[in-house]
């Protein structure tokens, strides 16, 4: 995972991978058939890490402060959605495409629950408020720059990242009608 944070899908070297690990080369090939299975099968993990991380039912401010604070504990993952964004030219090029397309078509049925129940405007755009959340998630490790040139704070630092964290569940909870009056 860190040889693909590091250079994205494109730029990371099996090589480079096999030396991290400390394996052949050849093992890579045999038991994940080569660069996209390795890629497909570290998707199947954030897959996995996404159930434990947040349990169906977590209310949606809670989940979006959960993926914010999932920075503190490894920023691999967000680097490789910025990484696979930055190199995307069509899903033919993008060896997580069917993976991820799964994994968001289900968030964004969320929020149309969520709208449809009257917890979200009927204004809201699923779809749209899906990327902008991943995105808002995602500025501790594609904003750095941004955040310390405003905040004057590290971006990396426990203290500035749950602040973060809490600020936007609290942007996304006013979003609710019913959270208004609180």
């Amino acid at each position: 995972m860190a040889e693909f944070a590091a250079h994205g899908y494109a730029g990371a070297r099996i090589a480079a991978i096999a030396a991290r690990a400390g394996v052949n080369q050849q093992l890579i090939s045999y038991y994940f058939d080569g660069k996209e299975g390795l890629y497909q099968a570290m998707s199947e993990g954030w897959g996995r890490r996404q159930s434990e991380l947040v349990a169906p039912g977590t209310p949606l401010p809670e989940q979006l402060r959960r993926y914010v604070l999932e920075v503190l504990s490894g920023r691999e993952g967000m680097r490789l959605l910025a990484w696979s964004g930055l190199e995307y030219d069509g899903p033919d090029s993008d060896p997580d495409h069917a993976s991820r397309a799964r994994r968001l078509g289900g968030a964004v049925e969320q929020i149309e629950r969520l709208r449809t129940s009257g917890e979200l405007p009927a204004w809201v755009d699923p779809e749209c408020l899906t990327v902008m959340v991943m995105a808002a998630a995602m500025a501790p490790v594609t904003l750095p720059h941004v955040i310390e040139g405003l905040a004057g704070a590290d971006p990396e630092s426990p203290e500035f990242v749950k602040r973060y964290a809490d600020q936007l569940a609290q942007l996304i909870d006013h979003l609710n009608p019913a959270s208004r009056g609180r």
